[in-house]
């Protein structure tokens, strides 16, 4: 039986283990960066991969998701819209804007995709996306008509993210978005860990390792980075050995 995604990164979350997890636009991607991937240090490799994007303008979907299930590491799909829905993938983020209104991103694309997505068999996972401002207005806020939360409102963040609790999600993403010039505050994500059980995704403006490790401490449980690898993939090697790390320190620290 395949291993749930999901169970396994709630098994990592109760032991205290963080999660790195690298976004692929298939818009991006290139068998020059297979090739580095396949060919560098197996150990830097991601925890795993998140594919899609705001808007594709290819059809590399599918052979992006193909690619990246060589290098041995689960493929979960963060889809733009009800196009972006492939079979090859592992998991399904499965997911709603929270924090927007517009009705084609809280449940229209869902409702086009949701036969496709049962039929696939891919393991769908429950999220509530929430889109905070950033500095600029990023891809997914123009794509998607909608208003981010405004950083200082951290109670408009954890009121969003209860509710998307009590109506069944089992998954938050705090998403500062692509390119954001600033990320999510820290305080926001401690607000929000403090108040929903669920796994903890966190993106957008993580730009080194300071960041990553503020996100992290902050209560992320999965920690997300799209733009600073495809400026430079060599950064995977920093991601690694910060993350290992990090868990010898928490594992040590519950002996």
């Amino acid at each position: 039986m395949q291993l749930s995604i999901e169970k396994w990164l709630l098994d990592r979350k109760l032991r205290s283990k963080k999660t790195i997890a690298i976004l692929i636009d298939p818009d991006k991607w290139s068998k020059e960066v297979l090739f580095f991937l396949k060919n560098g240090n197996k150990n830097h490799l991601p925890d795993f991969f998140l594919v899609g994007g705001s808007l594709l303008s290819s059809n590399a979907l599918e052979s992006t998701v193909l690619d990246l299930q060589t290098l041995g590491k689960p493929v979960v799909l963060f889809p733009g819209n009800s196009m972006q829905v492939t079979s090859h993938a592992d998991a399904i983020l499965f997911m709603s804007l929270l924090s927007g209104r517009n009705p084609d991103f809280l449940i229209g694309q869902q409702v086009q995709a949701a036969y496709q997505v049962r039929e696939s068999n891919l393991e769908a996972i429950p999220l509530g996306y929430i889109l905070i401002e950033s500095g600029v207005t990023t891809s997914v806020q123009y794509i998607s008509n909608t208003v981010p939360i405004p950083s200082n409102k951290n109670d408009i963040a954890i009121s969003t993210s209860i509710a998307g609790e009590l109506l069944g999600m089992r998954a938050f993403y705090l998403e500062a978005g692509s390119g954001a010039k600033n990320s999510v505050p820290n305080t926001m994500i401690k607000g929000v860990r403090e108040n929903v059980d669920g796994l903890l995704f966190v993106g957008g403006g993580i730009r080194d390792i300071s960041t990553v490790d503020d996100k992290f401490r902050a209560g992320a449980d999965i920690v997300v980075i799209g733009t600073a690898f495809e400026n430079n993939p060599n950064f995977l090697e920093e991601l690694y050995q910060y993350k290992e790390q990090y868990n010898a320190t928490k594992k040590s620290s519950h002996l």
